[in-house]
């Protein structure tokens, strides 16, 4: 069974664009499960950097099969800036990219409905990107979204997008005092994207089917990170879709008992971006130099991420909810300059030491993070391809990651570029 799901083990930005362009070089099939064109994957192949936010990193290998899955929600604008940003870098998207005909489409009304809800709520915001994400996956689950496979019935579009505007136009007068929205428009320009779009519609299910069926590598490509799952995550301040290794059962249609390997990725430290609790953040200037260091801002929207230490209660939570069997862990060539470290083991709750998350999700709102304090090496780890040539302190703090991950970290990425990288035992 060589299907394997790659998940984000923090709040998303991990680095696995770059991941799953290394690891996608034995995989037949590399598919997206869920999310939306907030995603930034950044992956740099021989110095030119490619961001894709939609399609998976894996269309940067010659000859791999790249699918977005039913639980994506696809921005046909974005998506045809990013095919012409690969056919600009000589990258053939082509016949390798099937999209499912059940992936809901994102309007621009939805882009104009997350910004005006998010404006609407003050001090009590949740820092979306504006993607038009949420409000997609919520019309999704309304019954009144908008699937690819409604683009080839003018009909049947016709009377949702009608339905849709109706129901907007609503929120837009009563609600958010703006213009209404003319539903003739709004579906006449849905209805041109069909055309453009039909080529790179395809049965993803029946391809992943047989692809489990003729033993293919088949890679799951998550986006953001377990920490913003809809259920998993720190409720509310989440994504709108199920980020977490299970996603790819649902986003892609395949069987759970097909699922071989679960891959996290996992910083070195520790961002997230937008609202919402993040118990080792570090508002000084140590958060600012891992910042400057790491250009932790954003792939997508540019916006600066927060930074902190390294949370081992985060990192085993993601291990237990994603059944991670191996880490890549990524950026380590980040902390090259501190002088010294903090590693997260623990977290004191109302007088109480919490070493595990519990459903209680609120209690990252209260942890105060208990500390293991190491020296910094201090010397160059950028680039470095062989462990053992790594400092010494840095081959126990990766040790000491790893046990408090319980899973053995068997790839670390020491800089942006695909040879910059160290698989363990190799």
């Amino acid at each position: 069974m060589p299907v394997t799901v790659l998940v984000g083990m923090q709040w998303g930005d991990e680095g696995k664009g770059k991941i799953v362009d290394l690891i996608c070089d034995k995989s037949d099939i590399v598919a997206r499960y869920q999310g939306g064109a907030n995603a930034g994957h950044t992956v740099v192949v021989n110095g030119k950097k490619f961001v894709l936010h939609l399609i998976p990193s894996g269309i940067l290998r010659p000859g791999k099969a790249c699918i977005i899955g039913s639980g994506v929600v696809v921005d046909p604008e974005s998506l045809f800036l990013e095919i012409e940003q690969l056919k600009a870098g000589n990258i053939e998207v082509g016949g390798r990219l099937v999209i499912s005909p059940r992936a809901h489409c994102i309007l621009p009304v939805h882009k104009v409905m997350d910004k005006a809800n998010e404006n609407s709520k003050g001090q009590t915001k949740i820092g979306t990107t504006g993607k038009g994400i949420g409000p997609t996956y919520a019309d999704k689950t309304k019954r009144i979204g908008i699937p690819m496979f409604y683009l080839y019935d003018e009909k049947k579009l016709k009377h949702a997008i009608g339905q849709l505007i109706d129901m907007k136009n609503c929120l837009f007068e009563n609600y958010y005092h703006s213009e209404k929205l003319n539903a003739q428009k709004v579906f006449e320009e849905v209805l041109a994207l069909g055309p453009k779009l039909a080529p790179y519609i395809g049965d993803t299910r029946q391809l992943l089917r047989d692809g489990v069926n003729a033993g293919k590598n088949i890679l799951c490509e998550g986006a953001q990170g377990t920490m913003l799952d809809l259920d998993h995550g720190t409720y509310p301040y989440v994504t709108s879709s199920y980020t977490a290794s299970g996603g790819a059962c649902v986003g892609l249609g395949i069987a759970p008992n097909k699922i071989d390997k679960v891959i996290g990725v996992i910083k070195a430290y520790t961002t997230r971006v937008g609202e919402g609790p993040f118990p080792t953040e570090l508002k000084d200037e140590v958060g600012s130099q891992i910042q400057e260091e790491g250009n932790e801002f954003g792939a997508t929207t540019g916006r600066p991420r927060r930074c902190g230490w390294f949370d081992g209660v985060v990192a085993r939570y993601a291990t237990e909810i994603n059944g991670v069997n191996e880490i890549a862990l990524t950026k380590m060539d980040v902390l090259d300059k501190m002088k010294s470290l903090h590693v997260c083991i623990a977290y004191k709750v109302g007088g109480k030491t919490v070493e595990r998350i519990t459903d209680d999700v609120s209690i990252l709102e209260r942890a105060v993070p208990v500390y293991r304090e190491f020296e910094g090496w201090q010397a160059q780890t950028a680039g470095v391809t062989d462990y053992a040539k790594l400092p010494d302190k840095a081959k126990r703090y990766i040790d000491f990651l790893e046990k408090q991950s319980e899973a053995p970290i068997t790839i670390v990425s020491t800089g942006q570029g695909r040879e910059a990288t160290i698989v363990k035992g190799k």
